[in-house]
């Protein structure tokens, strides 16, 4: 990949990878069945803003690394994909969690439903949870996060430097009308131009 693609590419990279994070995170990670009474059953989604309170501000803290990597140098690209790094090992461990324990990520939507705390309460009242794939995509995200993290690191010095867009200007040495001389051009013939109505920077 060339130096010029790099920048874009890892960029894009970050703001997908947060993107799909935060995606995730709005949908339903799992679906508990309660069978509280041993005669009704009440079915509950669980959302990822349950299963997983901590994952949109990893996410967020993504989408903002990506608008600061745009504008750093390379020793603050270095700093900014080591973040990276951790951010997707975050969103690795939340996501993995929930999907370890899909029930005990459930518990705050049980203990809203049914009234029931503590964790062998809820735990007892549960007869079953399925996961959804939503959980698995958080963490295809969070791998995503922690690769691009590291491609930062290796990366950042090869990223294209600041351009030549915006350089200083250079000034013309003046002709004095006297003397047929030419000399450097100052800051008083650059005034004296102006009372005239001459752009100096022509």
């Amino acid at each position: 990949m060339s130096s010029k693609r790099i920048k874009p590419m890892l960029v894009l990279a970050v703001i997908a990878a947060s993107g799909i994070a935060l995606l995730a995170w709005t949908q339903v990670w799992a679906i508990v069945r309660l069978a509280a009474d041993g005669t009704t059953e009440q079915v509950l989604d669980v959302s990822g803003t349950i299963a997983a309170p901590g994952l949109t501000a990893l996410a967020l803290a993504g989408l903002a690394l990506a608008g600061a990597l745009t504008i750093a140098g390379v020793v603050i690209r270095i700093v900014l994909g080591l973040l990276e790094v951790l951010l997707g090992v975050s969103v690795i461990l939340s996501a993995a969690l929930a999907i370890a324990d899909p029930v005990g990520a459930s518990s705050a939507a049980v203990t809203t439903a049914t009234g029931i705390a503590g964790n062998d309460s809820t735990r007892a009242a549960v007869s079953s949870a399925a996961l959804t794939p939503w959980p698995f995509l958080a963490l295809a995200a969070g791998v995503l996060m922690l690769l691009v993290g590291l491609m930062v690191c290796v990366t950042a010095k090869r990223w294209p430097g600041p351009t030549s867009r915006y350089e200083a200007t250079r000034f013309a040495p003046v002709t004095d009308a006297a003397t047929g001389q030419t000399r450097p051009r100052d800051a008083v013939d650059d005034w004296d131009g102006l009372t005239r109505g001459d752009d100096p920077t022509a």
